[in-house]
């Protein structure tokens, strides 16, 4: 590791942590879509949850039967598990956008798919039944997600629901014993070198922040404890309107490659100082699907000669001193916002870990691969610290378990539009931000 000099009678040497990467669910191995269904990704993901959701009846409602939705008998309390589908009649469909291209009327694109009429549908592999009553509002549900259901069947063929039992956070792996030393992990995420908010200075300042170039001595003792650096998605902004098939002339193929060189430039410094993660995310030159597979190396000709740097999946999973990340690029959180309601992001970001997954709307809104034998959004392992890149604003929560499972939530803002970098102390999981401002005050 670089050292850092203050003058020529102190250095002061970084700190370091171990790693562990725990990528492997989320790597493709031999990529084919050949014969695959998408209901295989749905029916791996009913048989998991449903086995989870039977072993927690007997603690919650043991009195109760639970049922296929096809033994359902009119006004015999019960509980039945399956898939939710939410019939929503503002959701985009294909046949809107053919229409769109033969009719003079442009469609208006909402910024959210809701509406009042909204109702929820349960089905497993037996049928399907509508839901009624006021205990489970389709405001806060999408399709996708496995839940248990306490209810019965009306006379009109419904399933009024009485109680919804969820699977609720899961298992943790202890904390490791509190150090006495703060060690820090610094998030970044929506560089987009290249775009026209990029600011280049802005993110150089991070740079010699926790390379330690910036600041004073107390300044360069605290950038000496920062022991990881996380890029969470969306690192260069290409532009679009240039890969539309046809060969590039070389001017157009210098405009595409530059923000990818500068990116490298920049990511060499911080390689050349500590460990550094790469996700991929929507607008970066990765596979579209979740989850996507990492930026190759030959892209990163600089920062990949340093053992340092890692190009990861997204979402990525990994450990820092036994403690475990799991984070997205924000995709999953972002289509979530498009189909249900939550007071912010954070609570979607809860939502998730309750439902124990991590991506519900994938494959119906949310682009993903056609797994055939397993769901890897499956949530196994509950994370102590859960970021997801890409938001609007910054913003961080902790949230408890019945079972004392406690998880860092955080937001990680649009470095470009913000300027703004998250700090974690791997000592105590707090939280708070570095902000570079390159403004000048007249």
């Amino acid at each position: 590791m670089e050292p850092m000099e203050i003058d020529s009678e102190k250095t002061l040497q970084r700190k370091q942590a171990t790693y562990t990467s725990l990528d492997d669910i989320f790597e493709i191995q031999k990529e084919t879509y050949r014969g695959q269904q998408y209901s295989q990704i749905y029916f791996a993901r009913l048989h998991l949850m449903r086995t989870l959701l039977y072993s927690l009846v007997p603690n919650r409602k043991p009195h109760l039967p639970v049922c296929t939705i096809l033994q359902l008998e009119e006004g015999k309390e019960c509980i039945i598990v399956g898939t939710l589908y939410k019939h929503m009649k503002l959701k985009p469909c294909v046949l809107d956008e053919y229409s769109k291209e033969r009719s003079a009327t442009p469609l208006v694109r909402p910024h959210n798919f809701m509406h009042t009429d909204d109702n929820l549908v349960l089905e497993d592999d037996s049928g399907r039944v509508k839901l009624a009553g006021s205990v489970l509002l389709p405001s806060a549900y999408v399709t996708g997600i496995v839940v248990a259901l306490h209810g019965k069947e009306t006379d009109a063929g419904d399933f009024l629901v009485q109680d919804v039992l969820e699977a609720g956070l899961p298992p943790q792996i202890e904390l490791p014993l509190k150090s006495s030393e703060d060690k820090y992990v610094v998030f970044v995420s929506g560089l987009s070198v290249g775009s026209s908010t990029s600011n280049p200075l802005q993110f150089q300042l991070l740079v010699d922040h926790i390379t330690g170039h910036l600041g004073d001595e107390k300044e360069q003792g605290i950038a000496a404890k920062i022991v990881h650096f996380v890029v969470a998605g969306d690192s260069i902004e290409i532009p679009r309107g240039l890969l539309n098939g046809q060969n590039l002339a070389s001017k157009d193929q210098s405009r595409l490659s530059e923000p990818i060189k500068e990116l490298d430039i920049l990511l060499t410094q911080i390689a050349a100082s500590l460990p550094l993660d790469i996700m991929p995310g929507p607008n970066d030159p990765a596979n579209f699907s979740l989850p996507q597979q990492p930026l190759h190396r030959c892209l990163f000709p600089g920062s990949s000669a340093y053992n340092t740097f890692r190009s990861c999946t997204n979402p990525h999973c990994f450990e820092l001193e036994n403690i475990r990340f799991l984070g997205t690029s924000g995709q999953n959180v972002n289509d979530l916002e498009k189909y249900s309601e939550a007071k912010d992001k954070i609570e979607f970001m809860e939502r998730t870990l309750r439902w124990r997954h991590l991506a519900p709307t994938a494959p119906n809104t949310l682009g993903c691969y056609p797994f055939t034998d397993r769901d890897p959004f499956f949530i196994e392992t509950c994370p102590h610290v859960y970021f997801v890149g890409n938001q609007n604003e910054y913003k961080t929560d902790l949230i408890k378990g019945s079972e004392g499972q406690f998880v860092r939530l955080i937001c990680i803002p649009q470095f470009c539009t913000t300027g703004v970098a998250v700090v974690l102390n791997l000592r105590n999981l707090e939280c708070h931000t570095l902000s570079f401002g390159t403004e000048f005050i007249s």
